[in-house]
């Protein structure tokens, strides 16, 4: 069972979100917060596996509260969905640089919020390629009010082989192990072993930290395909 918390201050969204979660029958809702405190207070006490994460709350806020459940390492199984309208929040850079996997819009469909908890809760990031590719726009944007470090600043980048970079560019521009795999004529076993060692020397929670990690370093350019630095 899939234990997950909520967290917005609308008490009509969080009362649709457990309706169609407990609906999917490997779900279970264990706690609904109203702002970032309470989030990572329930996430302590209930043990979630996923929490839905609104960013604009009262007081402390989605982005605060996700910056410190990556942080804790008494958290550190705690995934957390960013909750957004994403053509204007702002925010969702910022979300994913402080560890959230992945970020879900309010109206999205009752399948696909179920479909995003299940992705999650087995450690997979949520970004398909169309919203990869948005996502590095927006990291462009981002990027130029909130400086990304320097390359040589990112931990375990020149550790990786030229193939784990090849693979990291790929994942950068949204493609999953089986479409890697195609790309580079590798096998989706050893594609998914690549993956996990790049993770691994990067320290990356999961794939959506290794998508800003590949902008961050200029494996990506935003604009444009991604390409080996």
């Amino acid at each position: 069972m899939i234990r997950v918390l909520l967290a917005d201050d609308q008490a009509l969204i969080r009362a649709g979100f457990r309706v169609l979660l407990e609906a999917a029958g490997d779900v279970a809702v264990v706690g609904e917060a109203v702002n970032g405190d309470q989030a990572i207070d329930l996430a302590r006490a209930e043990r979630a596996d996923v929490i839905l994460m609104d960013i604009r709350m009262p007081g402390t806020d989605g982005l605060e509260a996700t910056k410190r459940i990556a942080a804790d390492e008494d958290l550190a199984g705690v995934k957390v969905i960013i909750l957004t309208t994403f053509e204007s929040d702002e925010y969702v850079y910022q979300a994913l640089r402080a560890g959230a996997s992945g970020f879900l819009v309010k109206d999205t469909e009752p399948e696909d919020l179920i479909r995003a908890v299940r992705v999650v809760a087995r450690g997979d990031a949520l970004l398909s390629p169309s919203v990869t590719r948005r996502l590095i726009t927006s990291l462009a944007a981002a990027g130029a009010r909130y400086p990304a470090p320097a390359p040589s600043q990112i931990p375990g980048l020149s550790r990786l082989t030229e193939r784990e970079r090849e693979v990291l560019s790929l994942v950068a521009e949204g493609l999953s192990n089986e479409e890697i795999a195609g790309r580079l004529f590798l096998s989706p076993l050893t594609t998914k072993t690549h993956v996990s060692r790049i993770m691994a020397k990067l320290d990356a929670r999961d794939r959506a930290q290794l998508v800003v990690i590949a902008y961050e370093s200029g494996l990506v350019i935003p604009g444009s395909a991604a390409s080996p630095g």
